[in-house]
């Protein structure tokens, strides 16, 4: 019921745009009531500072600084904080409106002075064994990063971990550096989702081989569906990657771009392994069906040599059960007890020429 709830609160969020000049300002998505995070986190070679700041102003002084800055904000339902942010470092109210509309497609925009990029970032819920997919903004000025999360999490803590432990190319590059770090962040966290679904897939295929169920039929549909909503949300993201390592965008540096170009073969890769699951998931419900035409076949094959041995059986007695007076067999002394013989050995012989052909 909360599924159905859930969906029916985007599209009546969406239903609200309808006819209203293009940047209103208006978050299409779940509906959340706990307060907005965020946190900033300035460095280069020699300097580290990281604090998690209580209102938005707090950000706008780090926006003309030298160093790099990475302004973090987990949690895009508060739009006030979206719209300072925007007028702040003079961001388009169409990149505004962007960020607080959850269900775009993996994107990127080039605005010259900044770079806008729309990624969908999957988690495993293991409460619900299903996929989820969150979307990520980031902006990308010549000193600044700004990234947007629906909802706080860890995927980006490696990448603040390498920041603050002082590791030296992250530190000594710039900003363009640091999008790669965290687009790189969440593309690997692709991998683990892919080893999950594999995990998933193992498991059905012992089923499938023990003991096909409707149960087992179930899971690979469900399956099939959770990875073409991830392959809905990784599929653009090949396309983006590959603009960035393009040497089209100023914002990105050369000596970036090579990293760039390592994060599009993994995007590839984790789009050739599921079209192969995809595959295999077909080929899985095949062998389903298959297994159950077998076994329906087994049932029918057994019915019929049973009817099959009762037709010449349900003929003789039939044939004696007939109440003519004149019938010489039912005077004798030993009628029944042949009749019971001779239905046997029909019966027995049938049984005997089914199996040697192999048809039982």
């Amino acid at each position: 019921m909360s599924k159905f709830n859930h969906k029916r609160t985007k599209r009546t969020k969406r239903t609200k745009k309808i006819g209203l000049p293009p940047g209103t300002l208006i978050h299409v998505g779940e509906k959340r009531v706990e307060k907005a995070r965020i946190t900033i986190i300035d460095y280069d070679q020699t300097h580290f500072q990281e604090k998690e700041v209580k209102s938005v102003e707090e950000c706008f002084p780090f926006k003309d600084k030298p160093t790099v800055t990475w302004i973090n904000i987990d949690g895009i339902h508060q739009i006030d904080i979206i719209e300072k942010i925007g007028k702040h470092f003079n961001l388009h109210p169409l990149i505004l409106e962007d960020i607080l509309n959850t269900e775009q497609r993996p994107k990127l925009d080039d605005f010259e002075e900044y770079i806008f990029l729309v990624l969908k970032m999957p988690f495993f819920d293991e409460e619900k064994n299903k996929i989820k997919i969150e979307q990520v903004s980031l902006v990308l000025g010549s000193n600044v990063v700004i990234s947007f999360q629906e909802v706080e999490g860890d995927i980006f803590n490696p990448v603040r971990e390498r920041i603050k432990n002082g590791r030296k190319r992250i530190r000594e590059s710039g900003s363009d550096y640091l999008v790669y770090a965290l687009i790189d962040a969440i593309v690997d966290n692709y991998f683990s989702i892919l080893e999950k679904i594999g995990d998933r897939i193992e498991k059905i295929e012992v089923d499938l081989v023990a003991e096909p169920e409707e149960e087992t039929l179930y899971d690979i549909h469900d399956l099939k569906r959770e990875i073409l909503f991830f392959r809905k949300a990784v599929w653009p993201l090949r396309e983006v990657v590959s603009s960035l390592g393009r040497g089209e965008l100023t914002l990105i540096k050369d000596t970036t771009r090579v990293f760039l170009r390592d994060v599009h073969d993994h995007t590839i890769q984790v789009i050739d392994t599921m079209e192969t699951f995809r595959d295999m998931l077909s080929g899985m419900l095949d062998l389903y069906l298959s297994s159950i035409s077998n076994k329906t076949n087994d049932v029918m094959r057994v019915l019929t040599i049973i009817a099959t041995i009762f037709i010449p059986l349900t003929f003789i007695a039939g044939l004696f059960g007939m109440n003519f007076e004149y019938m010489p067999e039912l005077r004798w002394h030993w009628s029944y007890p042949i009749v019971l013989v001779v239905l046997a050995v029909i019966g027995i012989f049938m049984l005997f020429y089914f199996r040697r052909k192999k048809w039982l």
